[in-house]
């Protein structure tokens, strides 16, 4: 049994020494001064560049960009670098003008490298980290500003502030909102009865009617009837006219 622990503590000793080897390796195998050159360009160009000069690069192709920046000998994409011109654009106008920075300071990871320093700007002071890859092609940059205690204290208060005052300011409204629902009650009835006061403004329309004259033929009947007891030579009192019917045709 104690050889077989002995064993599994040998093993696990040489792994652990294997692996810190690798690491150590794989750090040295990186040139720190081309590093340094490709972050150090892309500073300085950027500090002496105005609004123009990186508009100018923005407006190139991306066959122009790229092959623009195979000139310089810095391995960078047209993409990240004008990724990094917007950066530094925005770490001008959040810290003001750049003035200056430190020594660089290079941390190896698993997959990448970053080169970091310390600058200088108008207002603050900000970190600037660019990131490499495995061929040492720069990917990115990012500039991270330093606040002080006071102004993240101030900031983190401002944030509460606004948070919570956006939260009363909503639950004022809806109270507000849930206030005037008492009033929907007396709005309906108002409006019911309006419209009951409106059907009964509405008379029905009047019916005509249509008025049959009837037409006095005692007349015509006496003298029908004095007519035919003529023709048949008796007289009126023999026979009683009840009623007279026009005939379709004018022929008697």
């Amino acid at each position: 049994m104690k050889k077989k622990i002995s064993l599994l503590l040998c093993v696990l000793i040489m792994t652990l020494s294997f692996a810190g080897c690798s690491d150590k390796k794989d750090a040295e195998t990186y040139d720190k001064d081309t590093l340094e050159s490709s972050a150090e360009f892309i500073i300085s160009n950027f500090s002496q560049m105005g609004e123009e000069d990186f508009a100018q690069f923005e407006e190139l192709t991306d066959f122009q960009l790229d092959y623009t920046l195979m000139q310089t000998g810095v391995k960078i994409s047209g993409e990240a670098f004008l990724g990094m011109i917007n950066l530094w654009e925005a770490a001008e106008n959040e810290c003001g003008e750049y003035v200056s920075h430190g020594d660089y300071e290079i941390e190896v990871k698993t997959k990448e490298i970053v080169v970091s320093t310390l600058a200088e700007y108008e207002e603050r002071e900000a970190i600037i980290a660019f990131t490499f890859d495995d061929d040492m092609s720069m990917e990115s940059m990012d500039v991270s500003a330093k606040y002080s205690t006071g102004e993240i204290l101030t900031k983190a208060g401002l944030n509460t502030v606004l948070g919570m005052g956006t939260v009363f300011a909503v639950l004022i409204f809806l109270a507000f909102l849930i206030s005037l629902m008492k009033y929907i009650p007396v709005i309906q009835e108002k409006f019911s009865k309006k419209e009951k006061a409106q059907v009964q403004e509405v008379k029905p329309a009047a019916v005509e009617t249509v008025v049959v004259e009837e037409t006095d033929d005692l007349e015509l009947i006496a003298v029908i009837t004095a007519a035919i007891a003529a023709q048949e030579g008796t007289s009126t009192d023999g026979f009683v006219v009840r009623s007279i019917r026009r005939r379709p045709s004018n022929n008697w």
